[in-house]
């Protein structure tokens, strides 16, 4: 299963318990699924959590069953067409059947519990999450515009920051920053799922951590090779040219060093001093042999 799919199959064990947030999230269901029309709701989903859920939720919310049921396989369709309980559902809601635009009524979700159920709702009729370990970003799509706006206003009195587009026809509120998709997903009762997000971002943020470290590692060993491979080559002009055994008595052991141990650090090196010297002084000794050789 998708990492939407636990999400939703997650969102899908909160209770039935109180019949205002049955009705919420029965809204935030209908206003975000395939159709929902004066004549017509049909909700399509693939998820079996979902599947087992619908009937409880319709039953608790409205007194209703639905008039189609899934015939099993693939993607599992919910719809009712009866006028009487279209009808009581349009009037459960407040809402105006043969208006040309559906609006939300924030009438219904007064309570935070209600808010919340409304979101889950409409979370699990036309939203989707993306698995953290590939990328961040959350979406709710609905092809009612003017519902899609209200919504967005409701999720900024929820203080969460979503932005909005339009696409294909619809228009989609969506999330791409982890510490956002937490909240939500919290906010909608998901608390498993946000805590996947979480532990996805400190994996990645740790992990991107550990390559620059290498990263930046692999560069300074390249770099420390090369310094020592010039200062090799210096010290042997110095030798070749009869300098060398003229140089005072700290820069010839500094070169016998060097010569001795190419593959040791500045560290390394400066330890073996006869007395032990700082890294610094050995780095400032060779150098001075190094402007020698090249003279």
């Amino acid at each position: 299963m998708s990492f939407a799919g636990d999400v939703k199959t997650e969102l899908c064990r909160a209770p039935l318990s109180r019949r205002c947030c049955a009705q919420a999230e029965a809204y935030g269901v209908l206003l975000y699924c395939n159709t929902f029309t004066a004549g017509e709701a049909r909700i399509v989903t693939e998820n079996e959590a979902f599947v087992q859920r619908l009937p409880a939720l319709f039953k608790k919310a409205f007194k209703v069953t639905f008039d189609r049921l899934p015939q099993g396989g693939g993607k599992q369709v919910f719809a009712l067409d009866d006028p009487v309980k279209l009808a009581a559902i349009h009037q459960a809601f407040g809402s105006d059947p043969g208006a040309l635009a559906l609006h939300v009524n924030f009438a219904m979700l007064e309570e935070p519990c209600c808010r919340a159920a409304f979101l889950r709702g409409a979370f699990l009729a036309g939203g989707s999450v993306t698995d953290p370990r590939k990328g961040y970003h959350l979406e709710l799509a609905t092809s009612h515009h003017s519902v899609s706006r209200e919504v967005l206003a409701l999720m900024r009195e929820l203080d969460q920051e979503p932005k909005s587009a339009q696409r294909k026809g619809n228009t989609v509120i969506y999330f791409k920053q982890s510490e956002k998709i937490e909240d939500f997903l919290t906010c909608i009762g998901a608390p498993i799922a946000a805590m996947e997000v979480m532990n996805a971002k400190l994996e990645r943020d740790l992990r991107g951590k550990v390559n620059r470290r290498v990263n930046c590692d692999a560069a300074n060993l390249d770099k420390a090779v090369e310094a020592a491979m010039s200062q090799v080559e210096a010290i042997r002009q110095l030798e070749g040219a009869g300098t060398l055994i003229t140089l005072p008595d700290k820069l010839r052991e500094a070169a016998a060093l060097r010569l001795a141990h190419p593959e040791d650090t500045l560290a390394q090196l400066a330890e073996r001093c006869d007395p032990p010297i700082t890294k610094s002084a050995l780095n400032h000794r060779l150098r001075k042999l190094v402007e020698l050789g090249r003279d």
